[in-house]
C-alpha cells in the first residue's frame, strides 16, 4: 500500500509567531509584517490559542477610517465596525480560532483551509496550546518531491502491491510530477485502482494510465 501520508507536523513552521490578548494593534501589524505572515494566533498566558488575527481582521480600521456609514450599513457591518475601533489583539481577533492537530494529514488540513477560507492554521496540542503554524505554502511542499522519489514510491507501493507477478512488465515514468503507467494487466479494473492509488502518492500532479492494453509498450517518454 502507499506510504503513510505526510502530516501537519512534518511541514509546520516552528517557532510560530503569536501575540497576546493585550498586544497593541500596531504591534500586531508589526509582528505580521516582520514575519511576512498573513495571520497570527492569539494566545493566553499558558500558550493556549484563543483566536487568530488575520489581514482581513485588520483592514476594517483602514476601510472605515474616513467613511460615514448609513444606519443600514452600520447595522449590517457591526462586527467590522467593532474591529475598526479595536486597539488590542483581543478586540480585533476572530474567535474561536480554526485550528488543527499535528497528526492531521496534509490533505485534511487543505480541506479545512478551503472550507473555512483561511490561509494559515494554528497547530495545537491536546491542551489547546500552540505548537506551530501551517500555511498553504507549507502544504504545497509535497510537490517539491523529485520525479525519482515519486517513481520509486509508485513502483514499490503501487505496482509491486497490485501486480506482484507482473511488476517487471509495468512501466512507470514521471516527468514534472506527472506519472505515466503503461503495460498489460489481466484485470482492467486493477488499472483504475492503480490510478487511484498513484494519485494518492504525495507530490503527484497527474496520472496518465495506459494499463489494460496487453500490447502496450513503453514509448520514448516512458524510457526517458
Amino acid at each position: 500500500m502507499p506510504d503513510t501520508p505526510h502530516i501537519v507536523s512534518d511541514v509546520m513552521t516552528l517557532p510560530a509567531v503569536a501575540v497576546r490578548r493585550d498586544t497593541p494593534f500596531k504591534d500586531v501589524v508589526r509582528a505580521m509584517t516582520d514575519r511576512q505572515v498573513s495571520a497570527v494566533p492569539v494566545v493566553e498566558g499558558d500558550g493556549r490559542v484563543v483566536g487568530v488575527v488575520s489581514e482581513a481582521d485588520l483592514l476594517p480600521k483602514e476601510e472605515f477610517r474616513d467613511r460615514d456609514l448609513t444606519r443600514a450599513e452600520q447595522l449590517r457591518r457591526m462586527s467590522d465596525l467593532a474591529k475598526a475601533g479595536a486597539v488590542t489583539a483581543e478586540e480585533v481577533m476572530s474567535a474561536p480560532a480554526i485550528v488543527v492537530a499535528p497528526d492531521v494529514t496534509l490533505g485534511q488540513a487543505a480541506r479545512i483551509m478551503a472550507v473555512n477560507g483561511v490561509k494559515r492554521l494554528p497547530v495545537i496540542d491536546d491542551e489547546g496550546r500552540l505548537l506551530g503554524v501551517v500555511s498553504r505554502g507549507d502544504l504545497l511542499k509535497v510537490f517539491l518531491r523529485s520525479d525519482e522519489d515519486i517513481e520509486e514510491e509508485v513502483r514499490r507501493t503501487v505496482v509491486a502491491y497490485l501486480f506482484p507477478a507482473l511488476s517487471h512488465t509495468i512501466h512507470v515514468s514521471v516527468h514534472d510530477g506527472v506519472v505515466t503507467l503503461r503495460g498489460g494487466v489481466r484485470d482492467p479494473a486493477l488499472g483504475w485502482v492503480a490510478e487511484r492509488l498513484v494519485r494518492a502518492v504525495e507530490g503527484v500532479v497527474d496520472v496518465r494510465s495506459r494499463l489494460g492494453d496487453v500490447d502496450a509498450a513503453p514509448g520514448p517518454a516512458d524510457e526517458g
